[in-house]
């Protein structure tokens, strides 16, 4: 009998937990997204595949809950992936749909 594992699943966390989600892990990808984007949509099954390559936690946060995280991470398009270590970006990727081997390869280098 062949066992599957299912990948970890991104937490979705909310403007208001957003800060307290960063604070809690260390070094953390970012998925800034938003309802209805087809590219948001179609990345977010490789954030599992990530995760279990790599072990960083992922967190998917709507910047439409809150305008403010607009402005103060210049979320300028969605999907947006930045890398956080210690509440501070490191690392980002803005360009619409990511492979799992080019996000695994952008985690590993800004490690």
């Amino acid at each position: 009998m062949t066992e599957t594992t299912s990948a970890p699943k991104p937490e979705r966390v909310d403007a208001r937990e957003f800060p307290d989600a960063l604070a809690e892990h260390g070094f953390v990808l970012v998925d800034f997204y938003t309802k209805g984007c087809t590219l948001c949509r179609s990345v977010e099954p490789v954030l599992g595949s990530v995760d279990r390559a790599t072990g960083v936690p992922m967190l998917l946060v709507n910047p439409k809950d809150d305008p403010s995280l607009v402005a103060e991470h210049d979320v300028r398009s969605v999907p947006t992936l930045a890398l956080f270590r210690d509440g501070e970006e490191v690392g980002r990727v803005a360009d619409g749909f990511v492979s799992a081997e080019r996000l695994v390869e952008f985690v590993e280098s800004n490690r």
